[in-house]
Parts: structure tokens; C-alpha cells; sequence
């Protein structure tokens, strides 16, 4: 027994730091394969490509693209609850083709959505109605759509998560995982508490205008412009609701526009400092004695019901924010995270559905995505080959949601109404300028063709019958406030990307040889 006694205390000890050095080995290997080199990472077979923080119209619509490329998709959302939101609620004809492309029109069928041919616009007791052009050049059905936004987010994630590669996961991301500026993955928060993390080579944050990870990823910083002050009022249908109404108001712009059978959404804009309360009934009685006055009587009955009822009445951020490039790799952000616009021509879903098809092509190449210096050109050719579409959606956003403002001064009022002229005259000027609102000839130098149009168009009202000194004077301060709304967004766009020929047929490559697999 005591001889014995030794021996098997030293195989015991033996055993244990055998045991030991097993365990310990095995966890190095973990943590090594959880931080890989920043060149090239072996991805293990739990991991997926690609990680997509937010499941709303881009990050879904994403999802899907890629995992019909053979991409393993991870999407983690917040909330997979439908979300109740007062934006995204209308797709222009281009934002239309371009699902197409992608594969998900049939997203935008069985929510009760609504066909909108075009415009009724009113100023001042005059009413222009028009559509968009029948252009044999646009190769889908020159109407949009208007909805639910949440009925539409809810059928993408369905979309989505019908393929065997897309896991779509309920969770809050915390945070990145970032290894010698290398994005490796994220930090969130299971649907069940768990802090837990995720892998992969690409992560993409797609989490919206209140994103909470783009400042970690980019510099830029969302100017507040204005609010959107909105509400629905329930069962009742527009004259002619096929028509979106824009009333030109005061202090700017109203809408009415149906978006099922039985409701229409009413909303407009109200600027900074002058927000009536909404929790005490003060904005109840603002739209009610000073926006419903300026409502054409024809639309003022359906505008009253909704406040008369009690709606719940939301006022929204305009948020204004330059797109930017990160210096990280293996991240790229996309949607409102990215990059927003004045939401007046209703096109944000079009611009992040046409970054998702320059993006998808640009890695369709690559065989796997394990190589960051490859993701990294991939980004910055991204970048600038959404130039030609993104700068002029956004151009034109922001220069025309500025006309839409009233003002006591002449010249401004003098390019109202000649904005109100020009989209009324018919002939070349409507069709190109509902082209232009519509997507579906998002050109710079239509832009800027139709924008000059608006500007000569109101000094020749302004200079008629007669020149006067006082005409000529505005005349001339209205050419400077022309410049003064187009130059500062074509020079923070990039005039040099976004008129470039190399990256206009780039764009045009992405735009018409992707098709939807």
C-alpha cells in the first residue's frame, strides 16, 4: 500500500496536467480563430460571409441579394416586430425597377398597395396634375407605389429568410469587433439577454437614421433640417388616388397621398423653433386652424378626419447627411446610416436599393470574401460609382425641397412659382422633370439641365412684360440663390465623380447587366 502509494499519485498528477495542457491548447485555438489575420481570415464552417446589422428595407433586400449569390448571410434586428413608421412609405417607378432586378417585386404585392401615376400639385387656387412619362427608354412600368411601411419591411424579411443560407436573428448589436482597424465581427445581445458574438468577413451596418453604430465606423455627423409632422386618417379614399397631392403651403410643403384602400397619410413640414407641442393638443389645433385653411377644399374634408379622430400624430427628424468613405476594413455602412437627403422626392429606398446592386456585383467576383485588401477596393469602387445616381437623388432632393419654401421675399417666391410653371407647362419640361422626381433618368446632367430650365423660367417671369430695374434686381438675386442651392451639394457631392464619364457607364454596367437570379 505504501509503495504504491507514489505511484499512483504520480499517474494521477500525470493525467491532470495532461488534461490540462489539452484544454488549454484547444482555447488558444479558439482565440486565435476568433481574431485571424487581418490579410487573410480562414473562416470556420459556423461562420457566415457576410454580417448585416438591421433588417429593414435595405439590410433585407441585401440579405437576400447576396444569399442568392451563395453568400451565408447573418442578420441580426433590434425588433422583427413590423415596424410602425411615417417614412418609406412610397416607391418611386425606379426604385420599382430596380426590386425588379433584385428579384423582390413581388414584395411590393399583398399589402394593399396603391398605384400612383404622378402629381397634383396646388399653389394658390392653381392645380397641375402630372404623370410619369411614358419613356421608351425606362424599361418597367412608369408607375410607383405607396404603402405600408411596415406591410413592405415585413414581406422583404420574409423574402429574405425563405432562403436556407440567411440567418435572420432578433438581437441589439452593441458594438464592433475591430482588430488593427479590421472590422471582425459584432458584440449584441441575444432575443434571450445573452451577450454573445458573431464572425465574419464583411460586416455591414445598415441600421438606419438613428444608427448607433456609425460613428465608430464614420465621421460624418446628420444635420436636423426640418420635421415631418404627420398622421392618417382612416377610412376614406382621395379624389383621383392616383395622384400624390402636393400643396405648396406655408410655411412649406403638405402631402396627401393614400396608402391602402382605406387610409391616406397626411404630413408636412415644419422647421425648427417653431414646433407646436403634440402631447398638450397644441399641434392638434395648429394643423387644424392654420394647414387646414391652406388645403384645397377638395382635400381639406379627409385632412380634418384624421385630427377630428384623434390620430396619432408623429413628428419625424429631416435629417441631411453627406456620404463618407470609412478608413476601417471589412465594413461598409449602408441606407440612412450612410448617407440621407431631404425626403420631399421620396427617394431614399431607391438609392440604397441601387447601392445593393452596384455592391452585389462588385463582389459576385469573388470567390470568397476572406481577403480584406480585396473588400477594401471592392468599397472604394462602390463608393464611387454610386456617384452619378446617389449625388443627383440627392442634389435634387435637397435643391427642391428649398424651392418648396415660402417666403415673403420676391425672388424666392418668384422660383416657386416658377417651379410650379415648369412642372405644369407639359411638352419636354414635365416629362424630363417627373423623369428626374421618379428615378428613372437619374442623370446629372438632366439635372442640372432642369434645374437651369426652373431658374430661366422664373427670371422671364420676373423680367416680364418689361424689364424694370426692380425686375433685373431680382432677377439677379434669384440666379444667386439658384447657384446658392445647387453648387454647395453638386461641390460636397464630387462634381468630378459624379459627372465623370468612367463612372457613369460603371454605374450604367450595375444598373442594367444585374439581374435578379
Amino acid at each position: 500500500m505504501d509503495l504504491a502509494f507514489p505511484h499512483v499519485f504520480l499517474w494521477t498528477l500525470l493525467a491532470f496536467l495532461l488534461t490540462w495542457t489539452v484544454f488549454y491548447v484547444n482555447n488558444r485555438r479558439k482565440k486565435v480563430a476568433k481574431l485571424p489575420d487581418a490579410a487573410t481570415e480562414v473562416r470556420r464552417d459556423g461562420d457566415a460571409d457576410v454580417i448585416i446589422v438591421g433588417a429593414g428595407v435595405g439590410g433585407s433586400a441585401l440579405a437576400y441579394a447576396l444569399a442568392k449569390d451563395g453568400r451565408r448571410v447573418h442578420v441580426i434586428e433590434r425588433d422583427m416586430r413590423e415596424p410602425v413608421r411615417m417614412m418609406g412609405e412610397f416607391m418611386q417607378p425606379g426604385g420599382r425597377l430596380l426590386l425588379s432586378k433584385l428579384g423582390l417585386e413581388d414584395s411590393l404585392e399583398g399589402i394593399d398597395e396603391q398605384i400612383a401615376t404622378g402629381l397634383a400639385v396646388y399653389k394658390d387656387g392653381q392645380k397641375a396634375l402630372v404623370s410619369f412619362p411614358e419613356d421608351n427608354d425606362f424599361p418597367y412600368e412608369p408607375t410607383g407605389r405607396a404603402f405600408y411601411n411596415g406591410r413592405f419591411v415585413q414581406r422583404l424579411r420574409q423574402k429574405a429568410s425563405s432562403l436556407p443560407t440567411v440567418q435572420l436573428e432578433e438581437g441589439t448589436v452593441k458594438s464592433l469587433i475591430e482588430e488593427k482597424g479590421v472590422i471582425k465581427g459584432v458584440t449584441y445581445k441575444n432575443s434571450a439577454g445573452e451577450e454573445t458574438t458573431a464572425f465574419a468577413p464583411l460586416t455591414v451596418v445598415c441600421d438606419g437614421c438613428y444608427s448607433n453604430l456609425r460613428r465608430s465606423v464614420n465621421d460624418n455627423n446628420a444635420e436636423v433640417i426640418s420635421y415631418q409632422v404627420g398622421y392618417v386618417s382612416k377610412n376614406c379614399q382621395l379624389e383621383d388616388p392616383e395622384k400624390l397631392k402636393l400643396i405648396m403651403s406655408k410655411p412649406s410643403f403638405t402631402m396627401l397621398y393614400q396608402i391602402s384602400s382605406t387610409d391616406v397619410r397626411c404630413v408636412m413640414e415644419i422647421f425648427p423653433g417653431n414646433i407646436p407641442s403634440i402631447s398638450n393638443g397644441e399641434m392638434a389645433a395648429y394643423l387644424k386652424n392654420t394647414m387646414a385653411p391652406q388645403v384645397p377644399p377638395e382635400l381639406r374634408k379627409i385632412f380634418l378626419k384624421g385630427i377630428d379622430e384623434g390620430a396619432q400624430i408623429k413628428a419625424m427628424p429631416t435629417k441631411r447627411m453627406e456620404a463618407t468613405l470609412s478608413e476601417k476594413q471589412g465594413v461598409i455602412v449602408l441606407g440612412d446610416a450612410f448617407n440621407m437627403r431631404h425626403p420631399a422626392i421620396a427617394s431614399g429606398m431607391m438609392v440604397v436599393l441601387s447601392d445593393i446592386l452596384i455592391l452585389r456585383r462588385l463582389l459576385q467576383p469573388l470567390r470568397n470574401l476572406s481577403d480584406a485588401n480585396k473588400i477594401s477596393e471592392v468599397i472604394k469602387s462602390f463608393y464611387v460609382i454610386r456617384k452619378p445616381m446617389s449625388a443627383t437623388v440627392n442634389t435634387l432632393g435637397n435643391a427642391f425641397s428649398q424651392v418648396l419654401i415660402a417666403s415673403t421675399d420676391e425672388a424666392k417666391e418668384a422660383m416657386r412659382q416658377g417651379c410650379f410653371d415648369y412642372l405644369s407647362s407639359g411638352g419636354f419640361r414635365t416629362s424630363g422633370m417627373m423623369a428626374l422626381l421618379g428615378g428613372m433618368n437619374p442623370r446629372p446632367l438632366s439635372l442640372i439641365f432642369h434645374l437651369c430650365g426652373i431658374t430661366l423660367s422664373s427670371i422671364g417671369q420676373l423680367l416680364s412684360p418689361f424689364p424694370s430695374p426692380l425686375g433685373i434686381w431680382h432677377s439677379l438675386r434669384l440666379f444667386g440663390l439658384s447657384m446658392k442651392m445647387l453648387v454647395p451639394h453638386l461641390k460636397a457631392e464630387g462634381v468630378s465623380q459624379m459627372l465623370s464619364p468612367a463612372y457613369a457607364a460603371a454605374y450604367r454596367k450595375s444598373y442594367m447587366a444585374t439581374t435578379a437570379l
